[in-house]
């Protein structure tokens, strides 16, 4: 058993890694810019902010492993990029907790401002000097989903040609994570993708029929090389999918879908 910080704690991924490391038996603490309500009882909580360092050192005291969540799309630069290597300060001046950090298939081959920012931060894990871990994973289920409600509400559904999913159970990836904890630093793992990849546009028609909306549905070639890389398949992981829920079993797990299959 170990003492275990999870940075973004009370966030989408992070709240499953408390739990998944509470079930463990460690003793868990939350880093959170407001103090929230801890998912587990004894979970302890840190007010702390990665923009500017404020709380951080505190939060790292005494800890084993800090277990980095935290990110921020809009704001990557001082969130991913500067906010873990505060974090990654802290952790060296409080002796040498094992980082495992969390990060997203395909960052080195789409040009994005955040993937950038992710791929950076990566590295400073990784040029520390301190254990680290590191697991790449494809985008999970939710933001999937997100991303193709916003779609189908429009009146003329655009829908990149060519691009595919292979999206993953958050639950299934913070088990990983929890388990990087228990094995010690390991480098980095092999990128995981979810059970199975779909087209965007199979996974547009297929929301539509679950649904009471008609709305047509248009392929476009989204120009750029994000959108080239994307085509190529650089966000997938084919050779090395998970378990936990698929696609379909999440989408029925969900009770507004329940609702509309009737």
């Amino acid at each position: 058993m170990t003492s275990v910080l999870v940075t973004g704690g009370t966030g989408q991924l992070g709240r499953r890694v408390v739990r998944a490391l509470a079930a463990d038996g460690h003793t868990v603490r939350i880093l959170s810019r407001s103090a929230a309500a801890p998912p587990v009882p004894d979970a302890g909580v840190f007010v702390a902010d990665l923009r500017t360092g404020f709380g951080l050192a505190e939060a790292v005291a005494g800890t084993s492993a800090i277990v980095h969540c935290a990110t921020d799309p809009r704001r990557s630069r001082a969130v991913d990029v500067e906010g873990t290597a505060r974090l990654l300060e802290a952790a060296r001046d409080a002796g040498r907790p094992h980082v495992v950090h969390v990060s997203i298939a395909g960052i080195d081959r789409i040009p994005t401002e955040y993937y950038r920012s992710k791929q950076a931060a990566e590295q400073a894990v990784i040029r520390s000097g301190l254990p680290w871990t590191v697991l790449r994973t494809t985008q999970f289920h939710p933001f999937v989903l997100q991303l193709l409600d916003r779609l189908t509400a429009l009146p003329v559904i655009p829908v990149p040609r060519g691009w595919r999913v292979q999206s993953i159970d958050v639950d299934e990836v913070a088990r990983r994570l929890a388990g990087a904890v228990a094995s010690g630093p390991a480098g980095r793992l092999p990128d995981l993708g979810g059970p199975e990849v779909f087209s965007v546009v199979d996974l547009v028609r297929d929301r539509l029929r679950g649904t009471p909306r008609r709305r047509p549905v248009l392929e476009v070639t989204v120009p750029g090389a994000s959108a080239a890389a994307l085509r190529a398949g650089a966000n997938l992981v084919p050779g090395n999918p998970a378990g936990g829920r698929t696609w379909r079993e999440f989408l029925d797990s969900r009770p507004s879908h329940r609702l509309q299959a009737r």
